[in-house]
């Protein structure tokens, strides 16, 4: 081969691996490669850019022949796929995606641009569990489902509908579905306010005076049914509350992974790589500056001129807090009498801390992300990095519509977690986290102490089955009814 260029041979030789890993890193959009007839082909810079990636992310762990040949064969398919942040992660791990299922048109063409010979489908109530398996060109059994349902019904920033919601209606036609498809495992990823979702959703200003909530309206109702569903269904359920950053994503993000086994084996919790806790021995978080070193390229949208004479004021890791006292009233406008911290306002990220969690917009006024010393919003190349996107990953539409993609993801490096998790208890390897380690910020938040203190609130006995209540089985029967 030419001495710019290398084949796949050679880079498995060069890195000891097989040529079977190398081909994965190129299907998956990691080491950059160019067809040249049948082969492929890398440039000394792409492998470079690969090495190095390998290096300073810690993305990837050597994959023994064994491993590929057991991993090969574990194939998923992908629900409310978005721009494929999770599933990145998990086929990093060694999981093979058959088919995405996205009714966004732009993720949909995000997809389309990187996955071409991937099945693909719209919006999931079109479809029936049987079409789904042949459009997958599946005739057996399968091994995963993954998949993230709208969380904006269940999010504590929202009015948080929950299953009133159409958007969480399709969380329970999801799980039908789920149990109809019967695959070994099944991953559901959520935003932390499903830990407290009622399954009836009572309105802010029906809460007046001696306002007592009623059995459907009591906080944990709908996770409760969605996990006796799935049990009901011969799966066990295991569940935390994960902060990515322990994961090594550069980025404090909290989000709540259930998984579930087909043999009635738990999956323990995730295995933590990073901590900001020397004592568990662990690697600290990785930090903003880590993630953004040596990107390329800077698209980003604008603050208004008249808020970025504020941020013109603030240093890196400040916010409006941090502005002197007599200002911070213009600045915050009719916000500055509002309770709470308001701690994303005017926000500058620090450089050797994580990034906050990234939002759909990085501009909007209440969820400012400033870059720590420009007087910009991140790019998003930055965006990318920080949900540790591989630099290459084409993504559809304007640059909002990017954003919105990105920071809707679910980070890359937690995906990987997820997968090495499935993949160790499908070879039968127990692997469990350090004793007493702090998944997130949050306490009670593993599926043992949740569901003990949830029962509790709710007033039911330990085994008795939220399913057996005849209000539940009404309210639902009426919620699974998809709206006109």
């Amino acid at each position: 081969m030419s001495k710019n260029l290398l084949s796949v041979s050679e880079i498995a030789e060069r890195k000891g691996v097989t040529a079977q890993w190398v081909r994965q890193q190129i299907r998956n959009g990691v080491l950059r490669a160019t067809r040249v007839g049948k082969n492929w082909v890398v440039t000394e810079s792409d492998f470079d850019s690969f090495n190095h990636n390998i290096e300073a992310r810690g993305l990837f762990e050597s994959v023994s022949p064994k491993d590929l040949t057991e991993k090969r064969d574990f194939v998923a398919l992908s629900f409310f796929s978005g721009a494929m942040g999770l599933d990145l992660g998990l086929e990093k791990a060694g999981i093979q995606f058959r088919l995405a299922c996205e009714n966004d048109k732009t993720c949909q063409q995000t997809i389309r641009l990187n996955r071409q010979n991937m099945g693909l489908i719209g919006d999931i109530w079109n479809y029936s569990a049987q079409q789904i398996k042949e459009i997958a060109d599946i005739k057996g059994d399968i091994d995963l489902i993954v998949g993230g349902p709208p969380c904006q019904a269940f999010s504590t920033a929202g009015a948080r509908k929950g299953f009133d919601d159409q958007r969480g209606n399709v969380f329970l036609h999801y799980i039908d579905l789920l149990l109809e498809l019967k695959p070994k495992y099944i991953v559901i990823e959520n935003v932390r306010g499903l830990l407290s979702a009622p399954l009836k959703h009572c309105p802010w200003e029906n809460r007046q005076g001696d306002w007592k909530p009623d059995f459907l309206e009591k906080p944990g109702g709908a996770l409760l049914y969605i996990i006796e569903q799935l049990r009901a269904g011969g799966y066990s359920v295991s569940f935390n509350l994960y902060n990515a950053a322990n994961f090594g994503v550069p980025q404090i993000r909290e989000r709540v992974v259930i998984i579930c086994s087909r043999d009635g084996r738990k999956v323990p919790y995730l295995m933590p790589t990073n901590s900001n806790d020397p004592k568990f021995g662990l690697a600290p978080w990785e930090t903003l500056r880590q993630a953004i070193d040596g990107v390329q390229g800077c698209d980003h949208t604008d603050f208004p001129e008249k808020r970025l004479k504020y941020f013109r004021m603030l240093h890196e890791g400040q916010y409006w807090k941090n502005l002197p006292e007599d200002i911070q009233p213009e600045a915050m406008g009719k916000s500055f009498l509002l309770g709470g911290g308001k701690t994303g306002f005017y926000r500058r990220l620090a450089w050797d801390k994580p990034s906050c969690t990234l939002v759909t917009s990085p501009t909007m006024p209440a969820t400012d992300i400033c870059h720590p010393t420009e007087d910009r919003p991140l790019s998003i190349q930055e965006y990318k990095r920080i949900q540790m996107f591989p630099d290459d990953w084409t993504l559809a539409g304007n640059i909002v519509k990017q954003y919105k993609q990105v920071g809707n993801a679910v980070p890359v490096g937690l995906g990987y977690a997820i997968g090495k998790a499935i993949l160790a208890h499908a070879r039968g390897e127990s692997v469990e986290p350090p004793a007493d380690f702090p998944f997130s910020r949050y306490k009670n938040t593993d599926d043992v102490s949740w569901e003990a203190n949830t029962r509790r609130v709710m007033g039911l006995e330990p085994d008795e089955n939220l399913l057996d209540h005849a209000d539940v089985d009404s309210v639902t029967q009426r919620m699974h009814k998809k709206e006109n």
